[in-house]
């Protein structure tokens, strides 16, 4: 029997379901519809490609690569509800009894929002938190042109090409010891990735705190791992300047938007590389 959860850390703006064994159709149909658009937006034009993007999960099943992870944006234009943005984590079924297992990010929309995207990732099974490598590790885009369904099935080939100088690098993290004040670094320099030129709400102290106790110590794998699910989880209690300049009491947001959380956790995880590039200098 599968073991399928709804989740909801994207937030009320996004259906979203993952498992502990592979997703099945009936599933991703379920929580995640717009993955069997039949056809493309009505505001696509006669040279859009259409490929559904069920047919490439069927192509890429068939090759071993299983969907464990699917989430789905609501967009405010309700006609565009069936052909929304949406991403799926896919991975071979090889992590069972490992601490994390490579995986390839898909990311796709029917409406002309978004190309066909892939990325690296990492999931950490203890608490579920899924990474995504930053920009030192491939990308992948397939325009909605040409002969998509082949395109990305060799684009994910390409991806996952990246999965033996990831795990590397999750290994050279855990190796690499952190003083508070390069915790604390670090911390900061994540805050300006997460609110930019706003004023953060958060301290450094806040974010590097551990939720869990395998985040407990001191080198670079925990402490960017406390990071980056403080970050993309919210929920913690800061203090925010209003219009007229009074602190008042505030609760960080979860990162709900695909876009956003996808283009934050690269970041954090290029951040997190360049203290481990510092710290090996």
């Amino acid at each position: 029997m599968f073991n399928h959860r709804l989740a909801t850390r994207f937030g009320r703006n996004a259906h979203q379901i993952s498992g502990r064994e592979p997703l099945d159709n009936e599933a991703l149909f379920r929580h995640v519809p717009s993955i069997f658009a039949r056809e493309a937006h009505d505001s696509r034009s006669a040279r859009y490609v259409y490929v559904p993007t069920i047919d490439i999960v069927e192509g890429l099943r068939r090759e071993g690569w299983l969907p464990f992870f699917a989430v789905q944006s609501v967009p405010r234009d309700g006609s565009r509800l069936g052909h929304a943005k949406h991403m799926l984590r896919l991975r071979r079924d090889e992590g069972i009894g490992k601490a994390e297992a490579a995986e390839v990010i898909i990311v796709n929309s029917h409406d002309g929002t978004s190309a066909y995207q892939m990325f690296a990732g990492m999931l950490r099974f203890v608490c579920t938190n899924s990474m995504i490598a930053g920009d030192r590790f491939e990308e992948v885009r397939v325009p909605h042109k040409g002969n998509i369904q082949h395109d990305i099935i060799e684009g994910v080939y390409t991806v996952a090409e990246d999965f033996p100088r990831l795990i590397e690098s999750a290994e050279v993290m855990k190796d690499t010891p952190l003083s508070f004040e390069e915790q604390r670094l670090l911390g900061e320099v994540s805050l300006v990735a997460r609110y930019g030129e706003d004023e953060s709400p958060l301290t450094p102290d806040q974010i590097i705190a551990p939720r869990r106790r395998e985040d407990v110590g001191q080198n670079l794998w925990q402490t960017f791992n406390a990071i980056q699910e403080n970050v993309i989880r919210g929920g913690l209690q800061g203090r925010k300047r209003n219009a007229e300049g009074r602190i008042r009491r505030s609760q960080s947001r979860a990162i709900n938007g695909i876009d956003q959380n996808v283009t934050l956790n690269r970041a954090l995880w290029t951040l997190a590389e360049g203290m481990q590039r510092l710290k090996s200098g």
